[in-house]
């Protein structure tokens, strides 16, 4: 189902790097196919909140000149790359998607993250659509590349569209909840939420300091294993090489496979499949702690961000979303003894994780990344078989929040459609600090799928005028 790429845009990093370098492709042309593909799909995703049109082509016509000379930045030398409202960018004001934040004065550096890809050779194209302060995952007035009335998940639901849409070719989310894999999942790209501590959050608006995680929105797992080595901190050099060729993951029924959408179903199930023929080990490994896991994460994670919002609120409270405002008000008392327990609770639940994967001497373990597929931007609710519904913050979060709380990385992946044509992602969370490998495992499973790289329908039409008019 993989549609070979017509425009510079639509280019996956590695093989826009090597076009640049070998000199088929130059930074500015592949700067203005991205801009070109904003200005086109912007009115349908509202991915961007600012485009920094003018910074972006100086920049590329500085990095053309030192191609000319020889001289390269490394493998992001060029790469125009999105970044979530909730990072610094020096010079932008930091809005976070709030109208309490309508007047922020322009961030006065970059945030560490947006400075190590700076340095790397990234182009920053403009900062993306985050759910108010990075809490939930509609993320409005950002849509859907794969069908514009359904929302793009969230937080980083701007970020995720704007790859998918090839408005970027990568950009940078954070996930305290499922904020990367959740609009990873429904956008038809790849999300990686690297271990917790592995990439530093130095100047990236807070959410749950014990939770949030920086990572990388991207179209391969190989071009998001290529950010994360960019910006990780030294604290992750202990990563472990992927030098094995077989691996073995493990299933965790019933938690994560309880009440998913058929076609969701369906598409996992078969990428499980697929992985069984292909060589990898697939075992059964019941994790019997995970509903503890999601529910310990939700409590720290709702009551750290009262905490953050506290005096935020006092002052600017009338300015915040009515949703975001009455979470806030109403986690503030919660009672301290219970967070604490939460606290416990982590470690104990961390430790069960570990022995999981050690009981039976796990790579990683894959589930559903999302429960159901993108949801109408008018009922954000995902529908069952049954006939229920459940409102996305919970069942989106359901799969996800688990793998926040243990601290490990996990990696969404494209793993096929539903009956509607709509992206379903298939997670594979692994050990801490073995980012190579749990990428490794990415790979083998995108090798294994087939899925490719597919572009939403309104690129792939957008790409067929852009042609006829060249002809022209």
């Amino acid at each position: 189902m993989s549609i070979q790429p017509t425009h510079p845009c639509d280019l996956d990093i590695i093989s826009a790097g090597s076009m640049l370098r070998s000199g088929k492709l130059s930074v500015a042309e592949l700067l203005d196919s991205v801009l070109e593909r904003l200005e086109r799909t912007e009115p349908d995703i509202h991915a961007y909140v600012e485009v920094l049109n003018e910074e972006a082509q100086a920049t590329a016509r500085r990095y053309d000149q030192e191609l000319a000379q020889g001289s390269t930045r490394g493998p992001l030398h060029g790469i125009p790359i999105a970044i979530k409202d909730i990072y610094d960018v020096e010079g932008v004001p930091t809005r976070c998607g709030s109208r309490s934040r309508d007047d922020a004065p322009a961030a006065g550096n970059d945030a560490t993250t947006v400075k190590l890809l700076r340095e790397a050779g990234a182009i920053i194209v403009g900062k993306t659509v985050t759910q108010e302060f990075a809490a939930g995952v509609v993320s409005a007035p950002a849509r859907n590349p794969w069908d514009p009335t359904r929302i793009p998940g969230g937080s980083s639901g701007g970020t995720a569209a704007a790859v998918a849409a090839g408005s970027a070719l990568a950009g940078m989310g954070s996930d305290t909840g499922g904020s990367i894999r959740i609009p990873a999942s429904v956008c038809g790209v790849v999300g990686l939420k690297p271990t917790f501590g592995a990439v530093s959050t130095g100047g990236i608006f807070p959410l749950s300091w014990s939770l949030d995680t920086a990572g990388p929105l991207t179209r391969t797992v190989d071009d998001a294993e290529l950010l994360f080595r960019n910006i990780r901190g030294r604290q992750s050099g202990r990563s472990s090489p992927a030098r094995k060729v077989q691996f073995r993951v493990g299933i965790p029924r019933p938690h994560f496979f309880e009440r998913l959408q058929p076609g969701v179903a369906a598409a996992v199930e078969t990428a499980i499949a697929l992985l069984k023929v292909g060589g990898v080990t697939v075992v059964e490994t019941p994790w019997h702690e995970a509903s503890s896991a999601r529910a310990c994460s939700y409590i720290i994670n709702r009551v750290e961000t009262a905490a953050v919002h506290k005096h935020y609120l006092e002052d600017r409270g009338d300015l915040y979303g009515v949703e975001l405002r009455e979470r806030i008000e109403s986690n503030a008392l919660f009672p301290a003894t219970g967070y604490i327990r939460a606290l416990q609770a982590r470690a104990v639940i961390t430790r069960s994780v570990a022995m999981l994967f050690d009981k039976h001497q796990l790579d990683a373990v894959i589930t559903p990344a999302t429960p159901g597929a993108a949801a109408p931007a008018d009922h954000p609710f995902v529908d069952y078989a049954d006939g229920t519904e459940e409102h996305v913050g919970l069942a989106y979060t359901r799969l996800s929040m688990p793998f926040n709380v243990t601290g490990q990385p996990a990696l969404s992946i494209p793993c096929g459609f539903d009956e509607r044509g709509l992206p379903v992602g298939l997670q594979i969370a692994g050990r801490p600090f073995a980012e190579e490998r749990l990428c490794a495992i990415g790979k083998r499973a995108e090798e294994l799928i087939g899925y490719g790289t597919p572009l939403p329908p309104m690129v792939t039409a957008m790409g067929t005028r852009l042609e006829t008019e060249s002809e022209d």
